[in-house]
């Protein structure tokens, strides 16, 4: 059998001169791991449109099976795709978030649909599909990751990517937030699963090199698994990145254990410097928290915060956005990156919006976080729109980036923050120009010495505080 795998491109990652940093970071892990359950004489390969060109109108392509990953600013491009494999009579299946919360207007372009995760569906379509019977709808019921079948890494053209080794290790997030488009994709089952920890250290040894990326929801989700795999990794000789929570980052001793399995640098979601939108959002896990004690733990312990942050909530006002940098920049951010919300199909968000009729667009091209698609209540859509512009330049001009480093007690970590902070944006059209040209893999070897040297620990602090306190 003869089976096509495609990530289209997201709507502004489709310049032919010019795409950003970050739609070229990883593989296509999820593809790569619906790939292991072929069999082992089927011929499979996976298409990445944001490393590679993609003309599905060539009539030597004839594939037996296609299988489109839809994400709600790659639909228009997905479902383009899929039609013309069905013009020539080739079987297309899709799944994805987008798929999941817009069911109906995906099968429009497919002969079958996924609903949620594929681990339980997608071994069963195939056998249907091997005898010619297939359902319309595949709807994900048993959520686990026992018995997954190893990655096939060999089908990652890694190094057209600037983190080849990333991985995943569990699924959703035990936090249910409104605005969250992954909520709605776990629905149905459970939210939160983790494979077996002897699994996912396997999964993590057969990775060369030093550097690691989880792209896990939250890593921290589940403090069991979380500590069992820190102390698995402890003495690998690892240094990696990951995303957690500021409940998790303020819990005793968890940072602790993940900074000796190599731990640098963290994402963690802020998302707001006014508090009263946490409640609104269901931001549970940010309520009655010191964002100041986060980034200060963090920087103690050695480890950088790349911050995420949302304007546009109800409680935002025209001066959010100045104050959202200047509390970024004070406590020495490292790096951020900032969201116009948007109410993404199948989240609480989106029903809410929907029922006070506040949804003004419903092209998902302008689903990116970057364009304004409901009527903010605090501020005018242009006020939302400029100030999330402007957060971006004022963050990273080379004052505030100075003015970060300067935070900083220790030359070395001065020194890492400049060059972070720097390289994240200001150099984003030169890692374009590795990427596009194949030698992108040459700068690993130096991202794993940077993030390796920010580990020098220092002694944790441990003023946990109680209040956002970002004003």
């Amino acid at each position: 059998m003869r089976v096509t795998m495609i990530l289209p491109a997201l709507t502004e990652a489709t310049s032919p001169l010019f795409r950003p940093i970050k739609y070229s970071l990883f593989p296509p892990l999820g593809l790569a791991t619906l790939a292991a359950y072929l069999h082992a004489d089927d011929e499979v390969r996976i298409l990445d449109e944001h490393v590679e060109r993609i003309d599905a109108a060539t009539r030597e392509d004839q594939p037996d099976l296609v299988v489109i990953q839809a994400y709600i600013t790659s639909a228009r491009r997905s479902y383009e795709l899929a039609d013309r494999y069905r013009e020539r009579g080739v079987f297309v299946a899709m799944g994805g978030l987008h798929v999941t919360s817009l069911p109906d207007e995906a099968a429009a372009h497919a002969d079958a649909v996924f609903l949620g995760p594929g681990e339980d569906t997608w071994p069963r379509f195939l056998a249907d599909f091997r005898r010619g019977n297939t359902q319309k709808r595949y709807v994900s019921t048993e959520r686990t990751l026992q018995a997954l079948p190893p990655i096939r890494r060999d089908l990652i053209k890694r190094h057209k990517y600037l983190v080849p080794n990333s991985i995943v290790v569990s699924r959703g997030c035990p936090h249910h937030c409104d605005f969250c488009y992954k909520d709605a994709f776990f629905e149905g089952g459970k939210s939160f699963y983790t494979q077996l920890v002897d699994d996912a250290l396997a999964e993590i040894d057969r990775l060369p090199g030093h550097h690691l990326y989880f792209l896990d929801d939250h890593l921290f989700g589940n403090r069991r698994f979380a500590e069992a795999l820190f102390d698995g990794m402890a003495g690998m000789g690892r240094v990696w990145q990951a995303a957690g929570t500021v409940d998790s980052v303020l819990a005793p001793d968890l940072l602790e254990r993940a900074v000796d399995a190599g731990l640098r640098s963290l994402f963690v979601g802020f998302e707001t410097v006014n508090e009263d939108n946490l409640a609104a959002q269901r931001k549970r896990q940010n309520i009655g928290r010191s964002y100041e004690a986060v980034a200060r733990r963090l920087h103690d312990a050695g480890v950088m915060v790349n911050a995420s942050f949302v304007f546009g909530m109800d409680g935002d006002g025209p001066d959010v956005f100045d104050r959202t940098v200047d509390w970024a920049v004070r406590n020495g951010l490292e790096t951020a990156t900032f969201h116009i919300m948007t109410p993404y199909p199948g989240t609480g968000l989106y029903r809410r919006m929907e029922a006070e009729n506040r949804i003004v667009h419903r092209d998902w091209d302008r689903y990116d976080t970057r364009h304004v698609v409901y009527r903010p209540r605090g501020l005018t859509p242009d006020q939302l729109e400029s100030g999330y512009w402007k957060a971006y330049r004022d963050f990273y001009t080379w004052r505030s980036i100075w003015r970060g480093a300067a935070t900083k007690p220790v030359l070395g970590d001065r020194l890492r923050h400049l060059a972070y902070s720097g390289a994240w944006k200001k150099f984003e059209s030169v890692w374009d120009l590795l990427i596009r040209s194949g030698q992108v893999l040459h700068a690993l070897p130096l991202l794993e010495t940077a993030l390796g040297s920010f580990g020098k620990r220092r002694p944790v602090h441990r003023a946990l505080g109680q209040s956002v306190s970002a004003a």
